[in-house]
């Protein structure tokens, strides 16, 4: 019985006595509700029509990309027939999933990156080009050559 004392003596020093009861109860509530909280948006990630809103933006390509993207539902592996449909389909190639279920060896964020900065480039480089064409053409338009 001493001991019991003793114990429920140093509980309420370090602040777990029977008066602190109250408190901790409202602490677990609130923990309780912030982890619902947390959970729902976990949830609302993995299958949001929207997306999530992250820090770094993505970039425009990127974003028309995305629906190139979508996850990929795995059978039951006691599904023996499921399984079997899933292999045929070409599910178990590889180890990375690229676009639309396609295995993709050397595709990486970086290879991604360097990518989407080419095509830009190349779609720059094709203004530039149709806008000189075009003041060629005006000038020679301009001293009476009949260009088409």
């Amino acid at each position: 019985m001493n001991k019991l004392q003793k114990s429920q003596k140093l509980l309420a020093k370090i602040g777990l006595g029977k008066e602190d009861y109250y408190f901790w109860k409202q602490i677990g509530k609130a923990l309780i509700c912030t982890y619902t909280v947390f959970g729902l948006a976990w949830l609302w990630n993995e299958t949001s029509p929207l997306g999530w809103f992250t820090l770094k933006p993505r970039p425009k390509e990127e974003k028309e990309m995305a629906h190139l993207y979508e996850r990929r539902q795995f059978p039951y592996p006691g599904d023996a027939e499921a399984m079997e449909e899933f292999i045929r389909s070409g599910g178990a190639l590889g180890t990375t999933i690229g676009p639309k279920g396609l295995s993709d060896f050397d595709k990486d964020s970086d290879n991604f990156q360097k990518q989407l900065q080419s095509k830009k480039f190349d779609q720059e480089a094709q203004k530039l080009w149709l806008r000189m064409r075009n003041e060629v053409i005006a000038e020679l338009q301009d001293k009476g050559f009949d260009v088409e």
